[in-house]
Order: C-alpha cells, then structure tokens, then sequence
C-alpha cells in the first residue's frame, strides 16, 4: 500500500485558511501555524506538474520540493560506535 516513490513538498501560504485545500493534492504531513507553511508528500512523477499548479494559486507565496530522495544516506567516513563493537556474549 505504501509508494515507495513519495516527495514532500513545502508550500508558503498567505494565510493559513487554505491549508486545507492542499489536501487534494497529495497527504498532508504538517501544518505550521506561526510560519504559514503546509508540508506534504506526493506520488514523486506529479511533482513538477504540482509545483508550478501550486505556484499559480493567488495564496501560495512559494513552493519548495523535498531534496530528500536525491541525495545520498549512505555515510563512508562515519565512525563506528564503541558501544556496539563489545561483544556483550563474549562475558560470563
């Protein structure tokens, strides 16, 4: 059931009133009432045609996509925890 393909998209409203209209366009994550914006993911194929759809609306006063799924989590460099190199089963 769960699209593994989902985007989240960041939209700056004017006012909070049509928060609830975004709902149509896809699941609506969270709603910031002190800095008007709506977070929410969308299949990741409409998410260009939702931007520019959502940046026509009179108030919506930006639109920013998610750069999650492009960019890389697997960390090199990171340094292994000490806690999880003991063996706790080599003891007693």
């Amino acid at each position: 059931m769960n699209n593994p393909n989902r985007q989240g998209i960041v939209v700056w409203l004017t006012s909070l009133k049509y928060a609830r209209q975004l709902r149509r366009f896809g699941h609506v994550q969270y709603v910031s009432k002190k800095m008007k914006y709506v977070v929410f993911y969308c299949d990741q194929d409409k998410v260009e045609d939702l931007i520019k759809k959502l940046s026509s609306f009179h108030f919506v006063t930006d639109v920013q996509p998610s750069m999650r799924p492009f960019i890389s989590t697997d960390y090199q460099n990171a340094k292994p925890d000490k806690a999880k190199e003991y063996d706790y089963k080599l003891g007693i």
